[in-house]
């Protein structure tokens, strides 16, 4: 699993209004990769934490998600 990977769903989020609002309600991480492979993307929790960069903004993540994977 590459940080592409990642990368190409937190841009498709952003693309589309229904998944983004399905990632901004997502309060786990085990969530959060649940809606990535019903949308066709592959993401190993090891890859989505520091010292990788983060691949998502802080307005597509709850709260929550935000102190996890952004150290907000």
């Amino acid at each position: 699993m590459s940080v592409q990977t990642i990368q190409a769903f937190s841009e498709k989020a952003r693309s589309d209004a229904e998944l983004g609002s399905a990632l901004k309600a997502c309060q786990k991480i085990k969530e959060l990769r649940a809606l990535a492979r019903d949308n066709g993307f592959e993401i190993h929790e090891d890859s989505l934490y520091p010292p990788n960069e983060p691949q998502f903004t802080e307005d597509q993540l709850s709260e929550r998600l935000v102190k996890a994977l952004l150290r907000a």
